[in-house]
C-alpha cells in the first residue's frame, strides 16, 4: 500500500468519528436524509448512504435524534431532527472536539 493510500485510510478512519458531530449539528434544523447526504458531502464530511442512514437509525435509537415522515409531497419523505437530549449529546461533543483541536495543536507545535 502507497503512502498517498494509508493517508487517504488514515483520514477516513479520521473522519468517521466526526460524521455524529456534523449530523447533530445540522440537524437542529429538520431535515430528511437525501439532503443531510449531500449538505455532509458539499462542506467536507464525505459519507454514503450505506453509512450514514445505519447511523441516523440508531442515533435515534439512543434517543439522540426524533423523527416523523412527511407525507405531504408526492413521495414520503423521513425528517430527522435533533431531540433535546441529542442538543445536550452535542453541547459535549463540541467541548471535546476543541479540546482535541486544543490538544492536537500543541502536539505540532502550532500553539503553546
Amino acid at each position: 500500500m502507497s503512502v498517498e493510500e494509508l493517508t487517504l485510510s488514515q483520514a477516513q478512519e479520521l473522519r468517521r468519528g466526526t460524521v455524529v458531530l456534523a449530523c447533530l449539528t445540522l440537524l437542529r434544523t429538520p431535515e430528511y436524509g437525501y439532503a443531510l447526504l449531500e449538505t455532509l458531502n458539499k462542506a467536507g464530511v464525505p459519507v454514503d448512504g450505506n453509512t450514514l442512514y445505519p447511523l441516523l437509525r440508531r442515533l435515534e435509537k439512543q434517543g439522540l435524534l426524533t423523527s416523523e415522515w412527511n407525507t405531504d409531497a408526492s413521495r414520503p419523505r423521513k425528517f430527522y431532527r435533533t431531540s433535546p437530549d441529542g442538543c445536550e449529546v452535542l453541547t459535549g461533543l463540541e467541548r471535546e472536539w476543541q479540546e482535541l483541536v486544543t490538544s492536537i495543536a500543541r502536539l505540532t507545535g502550532k500553539i503553546r
